[in-house]
């Protein structure tokens, strides 16, 4: 199922005196979160007036938050963008639009369900559940292709995986 709404950081502390906070971002980089001029928090529309990377982190002024005692009550609060607002390049995805998609092998037999991802360095971990658990790099000698429309991610494996 496809949610119109996905998180995409949460917001960690304040930032200076004049009720900036500092959003730590769930995204392949902080510069995409800065792109949104409207974030969702507890369901209710933000307006995003400045934002700007910082440390791999995302510093920003939302509206109706002017002092560090207004921005203090938001530490915590996850932060949500609308999918529509999302301008993705050709061939990208959400890691949210495949967790539960079948993970089928070359020749088209289901190894399981892609149940997790991991993200112990700079290279994601698939956590797919079947017969057993199996663990595979996100690179493209592994991944062969993901087709979220059709519903499935093909994968090789090597022997011990």
């Amino acid at each position: 199922m496809i949610h119109p709404y996905l998180e995409c950081g949460q917001i960690v502390n304040t930032h200076g005196i004049r009720g900036e906070v500092k959003i730590v971002p769930w995204a392949d980089s902080a510069d995409f979160l800065c792109q949104f001029s409207t974030l969702y928090i507890d369901g209710k529309p933000v307006k995003v007036l400045n934002a700007r990377v910082h440390k791999n982190s995302v510093i920003a002024q939302l509206e109706g938050v002017s002092d560090v005692n207004t921005a203090m009550l938001l530490k915590n609060k996850v932060v949500h963008i609308r999918r529509e607002d999302a301008n993705l390049p050709e061939g990208t995805f959400f890691l949210a639009d495949i967790i539960g998609l079948d993970v089928v092998d070359e020749d088209g037999g289901k190894l399981g369900t892609l149940k997790d991802i991991l993200s112990p360095s700079r290279q994601q971990v698939y956590v797919v559940e079947g017969e057993r658990q199996i663990l595979i790099p996100a690179v493209p000698e592994f991944i062969l292709e993901t087709n979220v429309d059709g519903g499935y991610i093909k994968v090789r494996l090597i022997e011990g995986m």
